[in-house]
């Protein structure tokens, strides 16, 4: 079992009780049938929008598939969609919120990056390239440090090739 994973059960825990003490104060400040009120409203927008993002996602990846482009840019932007609604969906006024935020562009297009990445970082970099296409990379001019045993990469810059080294997010 992942190490993770382990914490699931309690981060749930700790996220339902975070989800009852801020129903409690909202219901405190504006009243128990208001707060409920705004809780039903907010979970059946959320199913509204699951279907809507659910449907957007899946035409997204018909598109790609069709023009014959990788589709990993759609799925994951649709992949975080879906979690937007779902977290709409399900009762609670920090789920939903959390859930309104990934609705919104620019949220959306950080957490789709960073769903991107861990998602090459967990599978091979064939794979990673049929989902997402060709990866970017920095190529630095000159030999590479004689310190490092890895083989210079070739990156193919329309029909012209570049020598280079691949560096990794973070590093320089």
């Amino acid at each position: 079992m992942r190490r993770g994973l382990r914490f699931v059960p309690l981060a749930l825990l700790a996220a339902t009780l975070l989800e009852l003490v801020v129903f409690v104060l909202v219901g405190r400040a504006i009243g128990f049938g208001s707060a409920l009120l705004v809780v039903f409203a907010v979970s059946l927008l959320g199913l509204v929008l699951l279907r809507r993002e659910g449907m957007r996602a899946w035409r997204g990846f018909k598109a790609s598939a069709q023009a014959g482009q990788p589709p990993g840019r759609q799925v994951t932007d649709g992949l975080v969609g879906l979690l937007g609604a779902l977290l709409l969906a399900m009762p609670g006024l920090l789920s939903g919120l959390v859930g309104v935020s990934l609705l919104v562009p620019p949220v959306r297009r950080l957490a789709r990056n960073g769903v991107q990445r861990a998602a090459e970082r967990r599978v091979s970099s064939m794979v990673a390239g049929d989902l997402f296409g060709p990866r970017r990379v920095r190529v630095r001019r000159g030999a590479p440090q004689p310190q490092q045993p890895v083989a210079e990469p070739t990156v193919v810059d329309a029909g012209r090739a570049i020598e280079g080294e691949i560096v990794e997010p973070g590093r320089s």
